[in-house]
């Protein structure tokens, strides 16, 4: 079997391997790791989970360790969709450079321009970005990118997907061309982008070490199906099928990420879980980056249970003891399916992914059964005391039996006095009632005499009286279309 020590690595990178406690690559790091130390151009596709980060850094810090940066000139980038996937390559860095002169510098958003250029005014070795803060530099004259030696678009389907794409083509655009060596690596990489990625590689080596878009096999999968119902009321059921799930798991759901499509539903359901007891945060695109930082360091070192995110999170994280997903929504892009089970499983430990669905996301179910080349196992919904609970937050109640709806003319009289006849009915009249109604008509009432009483009378009743103008019609009216045209 292949070790770490067997790749083309400079030692002291291999030093660092060790001490992180690594001795045997993934497969993906095999096969990435010695043409991209050669300054071949590397197009890698891999399970989320399989050391994909470590494919391209590692041969980064080989290559990189002879020479030195200038001020605003870095000589790698590495872009990222996400800041906390920018913020864990810079770990990963920083970790595997530990006996390597090598400086970088987190070009992400949340974080102060002023500290940022200094790094930069310093000069770089590698940069790790987001697209538009990097652009933001850009634009105001703080960076140089005609130095760029190594390329790295991290999840390149995502950096490549709608939005993504005029952005990756500016940043291309202001490299030195064929200067540079360019690293795309993804989980998933569907045919109409790989096409893309031929603008932007030169006769790269294809590394694919399982087919596309598969989920780990550590990873038990499970579907729970709840009725349907009002569309109004479907989120309060399904909050209390997450509760119920968690439940049901016990002491082996050691901690969970809960993913949700929307981010105003990411802090409805961390709101609703702190209510009920579980400890669980929210963490979306919208948060200050100080609080999505606190955040995800609390649940990395376990002081947090649970965590409500959107898919900021779901790409390329790497929290090795996630014990569980939870889908409380289905995601709408079946290949972000792959990426949200991707956050347990990992690096061969078990994991498992449960997912509710309801009747009208048959479609979603079924692309993303499709994308994975197998059935998601059907789950039954647990039973829980979370069920037995006071509804609340919009679940829904079983009405009464013991109270007959009753008639209001039925109900007794009101507090202070009897009744003084029926009052409004509530329900439609008996239809014995409809046909004596029709048959008598009403009485005229003393606040509409007048002319509104002949209204309400039967027409044999009311006094004779001309209709429209009778004779009085002004003799314009009588005449012919023709007659007026002439005149």
């Amino acid at each position: 079997m292949t070790q770490f020590t067997d790749l083309p690595l400079d030692p002291r990178v291999l030093q660092a391997v060790a001490e992180a406690g690594y001795t045997t690559p993934t497969p993906i790091q095999m096969q990435a790791i010695p043409p991209a130390v050669e300054g071949r151009d590397v197009l890698g596709i891999a399970q989320t989970g399989t050391g994909k980060t470590a494919s391209f850094v590692l041969p980064m810090i080989t290559r990189l360790q002879r020479g030195r940066a200038r001020a605003r000139m870095p000589r790698s980038l590495v872009l990222c969709p996400t800041r906390e996937l920018a913020a864990q390559v810079a770990e990963n860095f920083d970790k595997y450079a530990a006996h390597v002169k090598l400086s970088k510098a987190l070009l992400i958003g949340g974080v102060s321009f002023k500290d940022q250029d200094a790094l930069i005014d310093r000069g770089v070795d590698v940069l790790i970005a987001t697209p538009g803060r990097l652009l933001d530099h850009f634009e105001r004259g703080k960076l140089l990118l005609t130095g760029i030696e190594i390329m790295v678009v991290d999840e390149a389907d995502r950096m490549l997907d709608m939005g993504f794409i005029p952005d990756i083509e500016r940043i291309f655009g202001l490299l030195r061309p064929g200067s540079f060596q360019t690293l795309f690596f993804s989980a998933t990489m569907a045919k109409e982008i790989e096409r893309l990625t031929k603008a932007f590689l030169r006769d790269p080596v294809k590394v694919e070490v399982a087919r596309r878009a598969t989920a780990a096999e550590t990873i038990e999968q499970g579907l729970v199906m709840i009725e349907g119902s009002r569309r109004e009321a479907e989120a309060g059921e399904k909050r209390a099928v997450l509760r119920a799930l968690i439940d049901a798991e016990g002491e082996a759901c050691t901690n969970a990420i809960v993913f949700c499509n929307r981010k105003v539903d990411v802090d409805v359901v961390a709101k609703s879980l702190r209510k009920h007891g579980y400890d669980a945060e929210p963490i979306h695109g919208d948060l200050d980056q100080s609080q999505r930082t606190r955040t995800l360091d609390a649940f990395r070192e376990g002081r947090l249970r649970l965590l409500v995110a959107s898919d900021v999170a779901a790409r390329g994280l790497d929290i090795p003891a996630v014990s569980h997903v939870f889908n409380f929504d289905v995601p709408t892009h079946s290949e972000d399916y792959v990426h949200r089970i991707g956050r347990t499983g990992r690096a061969g430990r078990s994991g498992k992914a449960l997912t509710i669905a309801a009747p009208r996301d048959d479609k979603l179910v079924a692309a993303i059964e499709a994308l994975i080349g197998r059935e998601i196992p059907r789950v039954p919904v647990p039973a829980s005391p979370a069920s037995r609970r006071p509804a609340a937050e919009g679940e829904r109640r079983e009405p009464r039996q013991d109270r007959p709806r009753t008639r209001r003319d039925e109900r007794p009289a009101a507090r202070g006095g009897a009744a003084e006849g029926p009052g409004p009915q509530l329900l439609a009249p008996r239809p014995e009632e409809r046909r004596q109604d029709e048959e008598t008509p009403a009485a005229p009432s003393p606040r509409r005499a007048g002319r509104g009483d002949d209204r309400r009378r039967r027409p044999e009743e009311r006094e004779d009286r001309v209709v429209g103008m009778g004779d009085d019609v002004p003799a314009f009216i009588r005449m012919s279309f023709e007659e007026r045209l002439a005149g």
